[in-house]
């Protein structure tokens, strides 16, 4: 977990609002109608940063549900507050480590999407090892998702948005929408652009979206 600053704001609405809409570590997948008190299709983001595109993805779909998990406890505490102030009942988070919620916490096939905007891209060549999609990632966020799921990500780094295109265009059950070896060529309508994707755009970034649908049919 990431030892950063907090301001008195962030740690007071990390205090107050936990409680509602914070997810532990459980021994046992969590159920989406006891946590949620409904069915609906579930969105799982991994990495929400500061919480704006979760709140706004929350707000203009409230028929879904919306997991985030994030590390940056700065970032937990805002996105809590905006929760909060918005009167959001379809948001729950996690301030852990992605892997772990996925392999423990989250059932298989419980998933409608996972949505991956911005990682860390590890840019270093000697780093890239440490980046999160990978093959073995890949099949991991497989078996989360429902048959005819989706797996969306996002990033403003160029050798990124390549290996993710590698990584998925080869990995088993996964089918990409824009078609094999091509990229989305626009941002989708259901991905906010945040205030650091604004800023990347000013400096004359690049970006690149990408997803991906499981086989319709459970291979189990």
């Amino acid at each position: 977990m990431r030892a950063t600053r907090m301001t008195d704001s962030q740690k007071k609405s990390l205090g107050q609002n936990w409680d509602q809409h914070g997810l532990s570590l459980t021994e046992s997948p969590l159920s989406m109608t006891e946590t949620f008190g409904r069915k609906a299709e579930t969105v799982l983001e991994i990495g929400f940063g500061m919480g704006d595109s979760l709140i706004a993805m929350a707000m203009a779909a409230p028929d879904k549900n919306f997991i985030g998990i994030e590390v940056h406890l700065p970032g937990v505490g805002r996105m809590l507050n905006q929760t909060t102030h918005e009167q959001l009942s379809n948001i729950r988070c996690y301030k852990e480590d992605a892997v772990t919620i996925l392999n423990d916490c989250i059932a298989d096939a419980s998933l409608s999407s996972v949505q991956l905007c911005f990682p860390d891209p590890w840019h270093k060549k000697k780093h890239n090892k440490r980046r999160i999609v990978q093959p073995e990632f890949a099949q991991l966020v497989r078996r989360k998702l429902k048959p005819g799921g989706s797996f969306h990500m996002a990033t403003d780094w160029q050798n990124y948005a390549e290996q993710m295109l590698e990584v998925m265009d080869a990995a088993e059950g996964f089918s990409n929408t824009a078609g094999a070896g091509h990229y989305l060529t626009g941002r989708p309508e259901h991905r906010p652009v945040t205030k650091f994707e604004q800023r990347g755009l000013r400096l004359g970034h690049g970006v690149w979206d990408l997803i991906y649908r499981t086989d319709s049919v459970d291979p189990s």
